[in-house]
């Protein structure tokens, strides 16, 4: 192994630098396209929600099983959806995932019964399943570890921007209600599924699993890309799993699901009824009006991730950084439940998104710096898939909460909670972690 890593030619930061920059401007936007769509069809129910239940006589309960029963299907599937990439490559998995989940998300329009419902958002979760993880995982094959939470960063513009253009377009959607005899939220379903599908036709024709495989880097480019990446992977073997079995009951492993698992609880408690809350605050119905200024919040996410990542990349923190923006995602969430400003709620709102968005890449740098090869291809999985389990667990909590309390501000005030313990385990892991090198250090000494 260490003659194979030293036969490769020697890495100097300036050509590696623009290597990175190359495969960050052919790569990215179309992984960013992909998450857009991924993001949309997954979200787009919040939209559809109350014009659904008043067609198909879906009841509060009903709506909160089916929206999160998506993540029981995903969550099932993660781990053996990523080793099938690992063995058969991007190009071919991410092509499959992308027009499954199209086709899926598109019958939706056709889901007149709670019966009926539940079954296509557990398919959906069942078809989109290894997506996140899978993307994640191909982004280690062609990002080294010092560029890795600029990529992640920017493929998690996806999110916002989801709801940038796709608040608007979902809105309009619904506004199309009665053309050629269907209902808005069918035209919702109908029209982002296929352009779903569409888009995963296009992958693989675009894609390419390796950097060895791509043949718009030169040879110099894959040599130094190659060099670092290599570098990456031998670190991590000292220090991390070196099996899929190992990986999926390593304790930091675990550790960094629960935490995700926290996260998506706040991120999908917010998504799922964002949508209800801005029309509430606005004291309107859901349409392009209240599609516009849903908007808001995600382009606060954007400016955020767009700046942070890059500065911990280049300065380091990135465990602090994720604490910080975690914390104010917290508060954020916290704070639009209790107030009836619509001015403080939106302004809390856009805390809350750019807490919740721009923290996600600097996690992802977590787990990434010591799994390698199937191991991350696991892991990663594993870790998606528990924490994805939030998106499930998101709904009912939160309907929980307000029955209980018998307040529409207590769902929120639970979800901010769980943004705030997620940021505290990150700040114990890193203080366990500090330790431990300590330790290490003194017996080598």
């Amino acid at each position: 192994m260490n003659a194979q890593v030293n036969a490769q030619p020697a890495v100097t930061a300036a050509p590696l630098e623009a290597t990175v920059s190359h495969v960050m401007r052919r790569l990215l936007p179309f992984l960013l396209l992909m998450y857009v769509l991924a993001f949309l069809d997954r979200a787009n129910i919040g939209f559809a929600q109350k014009a659904l239940q008043h067609d198909t006589g879906l009841s509060d309960a009903a709506f909160a099983f089916g929206a999160g029963v998506f993540f029981i299907g995903y969550a099932l599937f993660e781990v053996p959806s990523n080793l099938l990439l690992h063995r058969v490559g991007a190009r071919i998995w991410m092509c499959r995932i992308m027009v499954t989940w199209g086709i899926v998300s598109a019958a939706m329009a056709f889901a007149h019964t709670p019966t009926a419902f539940y079954w296509l958002r557990f398919l959906l979760g069942v078809a989109e399943a290894g997506f996140f993880p899978g993307i994640i995982y191909y982004l280690t094959h062609w990002f080294p570890q010092a560029a890795r939470a600029r990529a992640v960063g920017v493929f998690y513009f996806g999110a916002p921007l989801a709801f940038i253009f796709g608040s608007p377009l979902s809105g309009l959607l619904l506004d199309l209600h009665g053309a050629f005899g269907l209902a808005g939220w069918q035209w919702l379903f109908l029209i982002e599924g296929g352009l779903a599908s569409a888009v995963g036709v296009w992958a693989f024709r675009f894609l390419d699993n390796r950097p060895d495989d791509a043949r718009w880097l030169d040879a110099g480019e894959r040599d130094v890309l190659r060099a670092a990446l290599a570098s990456d992977a031998q670190a991590a073997s000292i220090h991390g799993p070196r099996s899929v079995l190992a990986a999926l009951f390593d304790r930091r492993v675990l550790m960094l699901s629960l935490i995700y698992l926290l996260i998506q609880i706040s991120v999908y408690g917010v998504i799922f009824y964002l949508p209800q809350q801005v029309a509430a605050l606005l004291g309107t119905k859901v349409g392009l009006r209240v599609g516009l200024v849903t908007a808001l919040p995600w382009l606060c996410a954007v400016a955020v991730t767009a700046w942070v990542p890059r500065r911990a990349d280049r300065r380091g923190g990135h465990r602090g950084w994720a604490v910080a923006l975690l914390v104010l995602a917290g508060l954020g969430i916290g704070v639009s439940g209790l107030t009836h400003s619509p001015l403080v709620g939106l302004l809390a709102l856009c805390c809350a998104a750019s807490g919740f968005i721009a923290a996600q890449p600097l996690f992802w740098t977590l787990p990434t710096r010591y799994l390698t090869g199937a191991a991350a291809a696991g892991g990663i999985a594993l870790i998606n898939s528990l924490g994805g389990l939030g998106g499930f667990i998101a709904p009912t909590l939160r309907t929980v909460a307000e029955h209980a309390w018998q307040s529409t501000s207590a769902g929120l005030v639970v979800l901010g909670a769980a943004s705030l313990l997620a940021a505290l385990l990150i700040g114990v892991t890193g203080r366990e972690r500090r330790a431990e090198t300590a330790s290490a250090l003194h017996r080598s000494a």
